[in-house]
């Protein structure tokens, strides 16, 4: 079948500027601007280039003294900007070739509730907020354990090569295609068998990855009338901004989003007094399984509530959050100017025995810090809600590329957050509970015989730190986001506050992050739905409301009771199932990158399918190599199965407590667990194993048997900028179209 050729467009030139029209009795559709760049921009990145350079220089090599962390917010900031500037648009120019006088997905199918045409500022937001969940929080929280220096530049370089790479060329590919899923451009580029391997893979990581992020949530949220309270009260907030936006005052973005700020400003402040009341310690204090229902509920809405109502607006509102609360942290750093106090490599990097989780450098570090710079939950998005309500094609490298670097800058910052800490007070924190007692007095002495630099810690200062947040104890609170919260805690009083708003920014953080990743989960619902609905022939698609609920009912059902087997495990339920998120999440990546890599093969030639393959090497090594040592290792730490052979021979001996386990009911618990874990390591391993061969196979083939056809595309008969910031062209086509009637 022949390619599909463009619409007859009507090119209109005014110097290096061309506006693209589709019918001559309206304004143009596109705008391309040919501008050479100027002297004083050449000037900007060449500065950029060496202070970047300088700051990267000093973190690597300076010893005699600590690292402030300040250069950390120079240097990413600097790679960020080239990277985008750079990088992202040679790939838009040689690769994506965007066609702005072509509708997009949303444009085409525009229904009110899954296809509609979005702001791209909005969009941005709703992105953003949909793929930043826990990982770029917790992973370089975690990763500290090995130093701060391996962590920062797989961050930072990682989403500039990798992450951003495949969230771009995964939306692009998606788009091209009305909007279609992972799974279904699988089937389509990689034939059957990788085609059913890679639907199979996807389905059945993102209902671990959905349940994982569910029970983070629930794990920071139960009983905590405060953060309950906030976070509730963004969903009406949110419905009254999706109907301010539709019905009251179209258009009107920044205008609602100031009314939207004030509102989630106001919800955070008055959760402190809400929370000390007693109708409101009543209503909000939730157990955790009560916590759970309420989440999966909220999952199943969200996942069917036309898009415009629920889902964009709240996750544009959470972007305010998010990005407001990094950037303040951020301007934090910059006032009070903390010195690191993580060594650069740490001896866990060699030895691979840390108590935070075992493994060494390579290839635990790149398993750990997960999302911070390469994710495979991010295409889910990238092919899942994103198409479907985006503008203009030329906005893929705004939301797609950017989306992942100021992701990895929230990564960045937690990073820093985290090696900030006293080096004592870090593993007391994230030590497990078996090493340190449970009380300061014991996790003091755990950690002082850590071999640790600086003086040693007293179990009064320990203490004495929790009493500083407000908590009763922060010995082992594992998981990555209180010791997060303490490290944000510690900045924003240094800079803004004294010791008495210390515990209100430490549960602002706990809120925050909870925040972060419930937003996640919702997206993620829906997109687990479109995937299912085009496994089964689109049963769940636009315009077909029972097969939407069967479908969304269906997604809820799988990860919700994963999440409530979670949360009455008896050890906490993130033992089961958060060691599988990283793992799972860069295998999913692996079957991202090999999609994209073989349609850029069969479209653009092997040269620039290098882009895309590099990193799709780089990440299969990675985590085969995790996967490998997670199977058969014969270090109980590390072997999954070398673990559950060890507590299930002491479990049949009639032991009643072994290892970790305290009594009968957790020995049976980590019995059960190894056994979950070990299992569905070989499956996803294997499931991606197929896909890769499929891939090969393909691309060897796709050069002279180029695979499924994009769609004959359709005219477009909107106009929207590709940036943030419209250029002075584009202001003058939106004038334009505003001053047409109606």
């Amino acid at each position: 079948m022949a390619a599909p050729t463009a619409p007859q467009v009507i090119e209109r030139h005014d110097g290096p500027v061309t506006y693209l029209h589709t019918d001559p009795d309206l304004p143009p559709v596109a705008v391309i601007d040919r501008s050479p760049i100027t002297v004083r921009h050449k000037l900007v990145f060449a500065a950029l280039a060496v202070v970047g350079a300088l700051a990267w220089a000093l973190i690597a090599f300076t010893r005699e003294e600590p690292v402030n962390a300040v250069w950390f917010v120079v240097a990413a900031g600097c790679t960020y900007v080239l990277g985008f500037r750079f990088y992202a648009r040679l790939i838009e120019r040689k690769i994506v070739r965007p066609r702005d006088e072509c509708a997009t997905p949303a444009e085409i199918f525009e229904d009110g509730t899954d296809y509609l045409p979005t702001d791209r500022r909005v969009l941005f937001g709703h992105h953003f907020a949909a793929i930043a969940g826990a990982g770029p929080l917790v992973g370089p929280v975690l990763a500290t354990q090995m130093g701060y220096l391996p962590g920062a530049i797989w961050i930072v370089l990682g989403a500039v090569l990798a992450g951003g790479v495949q969230d771009y060329l995964v939306l692009w590919c998606s788009t091209r295609r009305r909007g279609r899923s992972l799974g279904r451009m699988a089937h389509e580029e990689l034939g059957r068998v990788g085609g059913a391997a890679a639907t199979l893979g996807v389905l059945v990581i993102m209902v671990i990855l959905i349940a994982v992020l569910a029970l983070i949530v629930v794990r920071a949220l139960a009983v905590s009338p405060w953060g309950l309270f906030a976070i509730t009260m963004t969903i009406p907030i949110a419905l009254f901004m999706g109907v301010y936006l539709r019905f009251l005052r179209p258009g009107r973005v920044s205008e609602v989003s100031l009314v939207g700020i004030v509102l989630l400003l106001a919800a955070v402040v008055s959760g402190r007094w809400v929370a000390e009341t007693p109708w409101g310690a009543a209503w909000f204090t939730l157990s955790p399984v009560a916590l759970s229902w309420c989440v999966i509920g909220y999952g199943f809405a969200a996942s069917v509530l036309p898009v415009w109502l629920l889902l964009a607006p709240r996750d544009y509102l959470s972007t305010f959050m998010k990005v407001g609360t990094i950037a303040l942290l951020a301007l934090g750093i910059l006032i009070a100017r903390p010195v690191l106090a993580a060594p650069a490599v740490s001896e866990f990097a060699r030895s691979g025995q840390g108590p935070v989780f075992a493994g060494s450098l390579f290839p635990f570090l790149f398993i750990t810090i997960a999302c911070g710079a390469l994710s495979g939950f991010h295409s889910l998005i990238a092919s899942g809600t994103t198409p479907k309500l985006l503008e203009k094609e030329r906005q893929m490298r705004l939301i797609g590329y950017g989306g992942m670097l100021t992701e990895s800058f929230v990564a960045v910052m937690a990073l820093i957050t985290a090696a900030i800490l006293d080096q004592h007070l870090y593993f007391a924190l994230n030590a497990p509970i078996a090493q340190t007692g449970g009380a300061a007095a014991t996790a003091a002495e755990y950690v002082n015989g850590l071999g640790l630099g600086g003086a040693p810690v007293t179990g009064e200062q320990i203490q004495a730190a929790a009493d500083a947040v407000g908590e009763s104890s922060i010995v082992s609170r594992t998981g990555g986001a209180p010791t997060l919260a303490v490290g944000m805690a510690d900045v924003l009083e240094r800079a803004f506050g004294g010791a008495g708003l210390k515990a209100f920014w430490y549960h602002f953080a706990i809120m925050f992050e909870a925040l972060f990743i419930l937003t996640t989960v919702d997206a993620g619902t829906r997109v687990a739905r479109f995937m299912l609905s085009d496994a089964l022939g689109g049963l769940g698609g636009s315009g077909r409301r029972v097969g939407v609920w069967l479908c969304s009912l269906a997604v809820v059902t799988g990860w919700g009771s994963i999440l409530l087997m979670g949360v009455t495990d008896p050890l906490g339920g993130i033992n089961t199932l958060y060691p599988l998120f990283g793992i799972a999440n860069q295998l999913l990546a692996a079957i991202a990158l090999t999609v994209v890599t073989v349609v850029v093969v069969k479209r653009r030639g092997f040269a620039w399918a290098l882009v895309p393959g590099i990193p799709l090497l780089a990440d299969l090594t990675v985590t085969m190599t995790a996967s490998w040592q997670k199977i058969f290792s014969g270090d109980p730490r590390v072997g999954y199965w070398t673990q559950h052979f060890a507590y299930r021979a002491a479990e049949r001996a009639g032991a009643t407590s072994f290892g970790s386990a305290g009594d009968p009911a957790a020995l049976h618990a980590v019995v059960r667990n190894t056994f979950v874990q070990g299992t569905l390591s070989i499956v996803f391993a294997a499931l991606v194993a197929v896909v890769f061969i499929a891939g090969v196979v393909q691309a060897v083939r796709g050069r002279a048997r180029p695979g499924s056809d994009d769609p004959p595309p359709v005219p477009s008969k909107r106009f929207a900028p590709a940036g943030l910031i419209p250029t002075a062209a584009e202001r003058k086509v939106q004038d334009q179209w505003a001053a047409l009637p109606g």
